[in-house]
C-alpha cells in the first residue's frame, strides 16, 4: 500500500564510521551518563531562562521559529536526554550495514536524498549507493541543505518533496 518513501539524509548504514559518528560514538556509548548531572541541574532553571539559552544556541540559524525553541526546551529534561542518548548509542552500535536486499526489493518506491556536506551521511555513501543501485531515484542535494534541515529549511524541504511526489499524490 506504500506508494513512495522518501529518505532524507538517510542514516541507514555505518553511523559510527561517519565523521560525526566517529566524534560522538565514544561520548554516546561510554560517557553519556556524565551528561545527566548538568542536564539535571539545568532542569531547575525557569522556563524563560531555558528558552533564552536555546535561542542563544540557535542564534546562527537563518530562520528559527518559536516551535523549534519550545521543542528544544524539552532537552532540559533528564528523562528526555537519557532516552535520546540511549537511542543514539544503540544506533551507533546497530546501524552498521546497509540493507541492500530490502532496498533492492523496494527500489521503485524509494527516493534517497543525500547531502553534500552531511557529516552523518557523507557524500561517499551517496556515491556507493548510486553505484550499487544505478536505476534508483538517488539524489544529491544541490541547495546546501544540512542534515538538521528542520531547524532552518523545513518549508523549503517540504516544497521540494511535494514537487517530487506530485505524480503519486494525483493517484490518490
Amino acid at each position: 500500500q506504500v506508494l513512495r518513501s522518501v529518505l532524507l539524509f538517510p542514516t541507514i548504514e555505518r553511523m559510527a564510521q561517519s565523521p560525526q559518528g566517529k566524534l560522538l560514538t565514544p561520548l554516546l556509548c561510554r560517557l553519556r551518563y556524565a551528561l545527566y548531572m548538568p542536564v539535571y541541574l539545568l532542569s531547575f532553571l525557569p522556563e524563560g531562562v531555558k528558552a533564552s539559552l536555546v535561542r542563544f544556541a540557535l542564534r546562527g540559524m537563518k530562520t528559527c521559529d518559536e516551535s523549534s525553541i519550545t521543542t528544544s526546551v524539552n532537552l532540559f529534561s533528564v528523562d528526555c536526554i537519557a532516552n535520546i542518548l540511549y537511542m543514539a548509542s544503540q544506533e551507533m552500535m546497530k546501524v552498521v550495514e546497509r540493507d541492500s536486499t530490502t532496498i533492492k526489493q523496494n527500489l521503485k518506491k524509494l527516493i534517497f536524498y543525500y547531502g553534500t556536506g552531511d557529516s552523518w551521511c557523507p557524500q561517499h555513501y551517496y556515491d556507493e549507493i548510486k553505484l550499487d543501485f544505478p536505476d534508483g531515484d538517488i539524489r544529491l542535494c544541490e541547495k546546501g541543505l544540512r542534515h538538521a534541515f528542520v531547524l532552518d529549511a523545513s518549508k523549503e524541504m517540504a516544497a521540494m518533496i511535494a514537487d517530487w511526489l506530485q505524480d503519486d499524490l494525483t493517484k490518490l
